[in-house]
């Protein structure tokens, strides 16, 4: 059996073996029971400890006889038990990482250099200096383990380490600890003194082309036996375990690639150095596969290494065409050609390949350079946040507070480079109509902040826009932004009669009822249905294509018209003019209606009301999706018509569910409280839900200026949602006669269902009554016993504080509920500060801090204009501003947590004083003393610096208190000026962390 044989079969064996109590390391020092031990213990961590035990018993130093300290004797005694270290490394095939792992530095250094002595190593011998292919390979081996840990050492201490929170003070551990940090450092010290050494004994043994042996436990016995035996005379021995030279090659690149990148902090030019052994090491990894057993690469660090090389160092040999993106703007930023990372951005735009947090990124670090004097980037940062802001609207997120602020003074320059951003972003024929829509309302939403005429002429007349746009919503658009001049140019098209136009001569069956599911024309479907039934009439051609729906309320009466032409000519227009209004294109679902209503009014006095129905919705929506975003008030008429149709009392008129909830929901956005408190009938209060929904509203609306004791409506409408978001218990009988209880989450308890009422809530855009809605939702939500943290919302006061049967109300579907509200109301005004404090507090109560304080600073931000007046004391309250300190503190800002302090009535300093004894903080720490005003929290920042020995922070410290703002003696306002310049200072910078 050959040697290599002999240990694999020791190292697969398994032996039980239980050592006495007493005296271990003497008993281990028993070859065979070491052998057993192992056996047992591995793959547990107990051998490395085992090296431990070993090396400090054969270290500790003896005492003469007149009681002085001596270095520990050289006896047999310590050359055995350090023997027996070597063997339990040699069990562990010396695989550096479990050794880093669990020995401190000054253990695994005495442990190789125990090998290098055990391994001939000649002693003051630097190792740059040996030729490693004329060593044995067991020596030459030793020698690379010792210059890989030292260059791995060396690349570990330079990341950042977290430090373990000190537990009771014990004095015996702490001098020990201390005592081993001395001792670490002193070797680190010497470690680097080596490094260049290291690095060229590492980069030689690269051009070695045989393999080496490491020592085993088999080994290490003969060579105590026979020294000469195991390392030889020639570079042929093969005692010890075989490690092939690739994958020797392999470890060795990537050590030096990870020290190379560790240099190229302070010399870039390095990283090339450090590209080329990480990529060396991706090819001997592949070329080793999965047999290897000596090869251990950690192969997602070293892919973020390779990825890390190809940004800092791009290969020479491609172009940018094959560069990542991550690359190309690493590039640009280093060489200032900030044009082209705009047009990276752009590009990035229709392929959404790099992250939104890296491109904010980007933008922060540019604004950081414009805000120290470097004014040609102002330029730069509008561009970059343009492109920003169009990502976002492409994804739907809401328009970002710099991009405003950045807008704020438009020009000629800044509306091209929009448009062409727009343009260049959005691919009209391939893209979803969701990010078109998204696109359109964004342009929209531009040209109503525009005061200057011109620049909104810019935007409407350009093909985007034109394209994105109806013909019927750039008209409406255009009349809207021309009523601010004195100026009226309107012109009315007089309509054709329905029955002018003439028929035509027929063609192939096939290419007309293409025509007929293409075209959108009332006259052309007439013509060509007309053309179809003279071809053949055996066809029912309202059925040619499936996307033609009909309410089935409508259906049965249509489909009961007994003229084949006129049912289908019935059936189509209205199909049509459904599908035009649902897809918003107002104009086109207009004359369809309107001439299926022509239609109609001669024989069937029923599809008549239902098509004047029909059009008083599509009217609605016209007037909602147009002038009524901006605030214009409806017609007189189109109100009378509202009435009209909630006051309709035909019993035999089929009638659509959603006409009715539009038109409650149209005379609650546009505050006909009145009508629907007052003089809505009664039988429609009891039949309609919808109608008695909206009088709760109104009523609500109405009595919310007065005392609590007279609000019997809030009451009333709690009452009501209470019951939809009630769940109906029903028991079932099982198989095996056990009775279950099963939750209905859709109850029919109350007048409507959940969903239903949530789709009546999405067509409301009155504030105040989202408002009240939101605020019953959150109440509702508080309500239930297991809640930690409340939310809260303006008029929570007026609602019932608790619920007779909680067990009723299915809370979970309350929480999704209250969420979608946030998030529809926030879609419909994102500046609503009382709206973005709810959000924040679903996100506190649901512990994502980072969240919670973007959504606080923006609720502070948005009404206070950008923090350059005082937030108002009802949006920061001291509830908000304790769940911002509790952000801060669980985001480890301890810094931050001491500055928010001073902002309650009542300054906690108790919080303060606790928070700023924390020393792992990860913000910005002192940088942040000059927002501090309180003089009581600075002079205990300089006594806590002081009593550490923090000298540089002491005087940063004493130097915020030193500034005359500050001097307790000035007046009262000069004290609050300094006060309110710090908060302004201290929350800006705040949003510029977290927005």
């Amino acid at each position: 059996m050959s040697a290599e044989a002999a240990d694999r079969e020791a190292a697969t064996s398994s032996r039980p073996c239980t050592p006495p109590q007493t005296c271990w390391f003497e008993f281990l020092l028993e070859e065979s029971l070491l052998e057993k031990h192992l056996r047992k213990a591995c793959p547990d961590p107990a051998p490395v400890q085992l090296i431990v035990q070993f090396l400090e018993q054969a270290s500790k130093p003896s005492v003469n006889e007149q009681n002085q300290v001596q270095p520990p004797p050289d006896n047999k005694r310590n050359r055995v038990l350090k023997l027996l270290a070597l063997k339990v490394a040699a069990h562990l095939k010396w695989d550096l990482d479990i050794l880093e792992k669990s020995l401190s530095v000054p253990v695994l250094n005495m442990l190789l250099n125990e090998l290098l002595c055990i391994s001939k190593v000649p002693p003051g011998t630097k190792h740059v200096d040996m030729d490693l292919s004329a060593l044995p390979p067991t020596t030459a081996m030793a020698i690379l383990l010792y210059n890989r840990w030292a260059i791995r050492t060396i690349v570990q201490s330079s990341f950042p380490v977290k430090q373990a929170k000190p537990g009771p003070p014990q004095l015996n551990v702490m001098n020990q600890m201390q005592q081993e940090k001395e001792l670490t450092e002193n070797i680190l010290k010497v470690l680097k003194e080596q490094a260049a050494d290291c690095i060229l004994v590492l980069e030689a043994a690269l051009k070695l082309n045989k393999d080496l042996y490491v020592h085993t436990t088999r080994t290490l016995d003969l060579l105590a036996v026979e020294p000469g035996t195991v390392n030889g005379d020639t570079e042929n021995s093969t005692a010890g375990l075989k490690i092939r030279t690739e994958e020797m090659q392999c470890q060795v690149c990537y050590d030096l690639g990870a020290a190379y990148f560790q240099q190229g902090s302070t010399d870039s030019a390095i990283y090339e150095n450090a590209r080329e052994k990480f990529f060396r090491t991706k090819e001997l990894l592949a070329e080793i596969g999965s047999l290897s057993l000596h090869c251990t690469i950690d192969e997602k660090r070293l892919a973020g290494y390779c990825q890390a090389c190809d940004v800092l160092v791009p290969s020479s040999d491609n172009n940018s065409q094959q560069l990542t993106p991550y690359s190309q703007v690493h590039i640009c930023l280093r060489s200032g050609s900030y044009q082209e990372v705009v047009q990276i951005f752009i590009e990035d735009n229709l392929t959404f390949t790099l992250p939104v947090q890296f491109r904010q990124s980007v933008l922060r670090e540019l604004f950081q350079k414009a805000q120290q004097g470097n004014e040609a980037l102002d330029e730069i940062c509008f561009k970059i946040c343009v492109c920003n802001t169009v990502r976002d609207i492409l994804e739907g997120r809401t328009i970002s507070v710099q991009f405003n602020q950045l807008f704020l003074r438009p020009n000629k320059e800044k509306i091209d480079f929009l448009l062409e951003v727009c343009s260049r972003s959005i691919n009209v024929e391939k893209t979803s109509d969701s990010l078109k829509g998204n696109m359109a309302a964004f342009l929209k939403n531009v040209c109503l902040g525009l005061e200057d005429l011109q620049y909104v002429f810019m935007i409407s007349s350009h093909e985007l826009f034109i394209t994105l746009l109806k013909d019927e919503e750039r008209k409406l658009l255009v009349d809207q932004m021309r009523k601010r001049s004195p100026r009226v140019n309107l012109c009315i098209k007089p309509v054709t009669s329905f029955y002018d136009i003439p028929a035509s001569a027929s063609v192939n069956i096939g290419q007309l009822e293409h025509q007929l599911i293409l075209s959108v024309d009332p006259w052309r479907i007439r013509q060509i249905l007309i053309e179809l039934h003279g071809m053949t009439s055996e066809r029912q051609f309202w059925t040619v294509s499936n996307k033609w729906e009909v309410p089935s309320v409508y259906s049965s009466v249509i489909l009961g018209i007994k003229d084949n032409l006129t049912r289908d000519l019935v059936y189509i227009l209205m199909a049509k003019g459904l599908h035009c209004s649902t897809v918003k294109d107002f104009p086109h679902s207009k004359q369809l209606f309107t001439a299926c209503l022509e239609l109609v009014t001669e024989f069937s006095p029923k599809l008549r009301q239902v098509m004047l129905n029909e059009m008083l919705l599509l009217d609605i929506r016209t007037h909602e999706a147009g002038v009524g975003q901006s605030g214009e008030r409806p017609p007189s008429d189109l109100i009378s018509r509202v009435r009209g149709y909630l006051e309709m009392r035909l019993p035999d008129i089929p009638l659509r569910q959603v006409v009715a909830e539009e038109c409650v929901a149209f005379m609650l956005n546009w505050r006909e409280n009145e009508y629907l408190t007052l003089q809505v009938p009664a039988f429609l209060f009891q039949n309609n839900p919808y109608v008695k929904l909206g009088q709760l509203l109104a009523a609500t609306c109405k009595e919310l200026p007065g005392p609590k004791e007279s609000r019997r409506t809030a009451k009333d409408l709690w009452e009501v949602v209470v019951q939809i978001c009630s769940v109906s218990n029903q028991h079932k009988r099982g198989n095996d006669g056990r009775v279950s209880l099963i939750k209905q989450r859709e109850s029919t308890l109350g007048i409507m269902y959940r969903s239903e009422l949530l789709s009546f809530i999405k067509k409301l855009r009155e504030p105040l009554v989202l408002t009240i809605i939101l605020s019953l939702f959150v109440k509702l939500h508080n309500v239930r016993e297991d809640i930690v943290n409340d939310i809260t919302a303006e008029h929570i006061s007026i609602w019932p504080s608790s619920i007779p049967n909680l067990q009723s109300v299915d809370f979970e579907a309350v929480a999704i509920t209250v969420k979608e509200l946030v998030r529809y109301t926030l879609s419909i005004n994102p500046n609503n500060h009382a709206w973005l404090i709810i959000q924040a507090d679903i996100y506190f109560a649901t512990n994502q801090h980072s969240a919670a304080l973007h959504y606080y600073l923006q609720a502070g931000a948005v009404c206070s204009d950008f923090f350059n007046k005082a937030v108002p004391p009802d949006v920061y309250t001291d509830q908000v501003i304790k769940r911002m300190i509790k952000c801060c503190s669980l985001l480890n800002c301890h810094t931050q947590v001491a500055i928010l302090c001073q902002f309650l009535r009542e300054i906690d300093y108790k919080t303060a004083f606790k928070s700023l004894q924390e020393q792992n903080s990860h913000d910005a720490m002192d940088s942040y003393y000059d927002y501090i005003w309180d003089v009581t929290i600075l002079e205990y920042l300089t006594y806590l610096h002081h009593k550490r020995g923090e000298t540089d922070k002491r005087q940063i410290a004493i130097k915020a208190i030193g500034q005359t703002e500050l001097n307790a003696s000035n007046p009262e306002e000069v004290l609050q000026l300094a006060a309110q310049r710090r908060k302004k200072k201290f929350l800006q910078a705040m949003a510029k962390l977290y927005f």
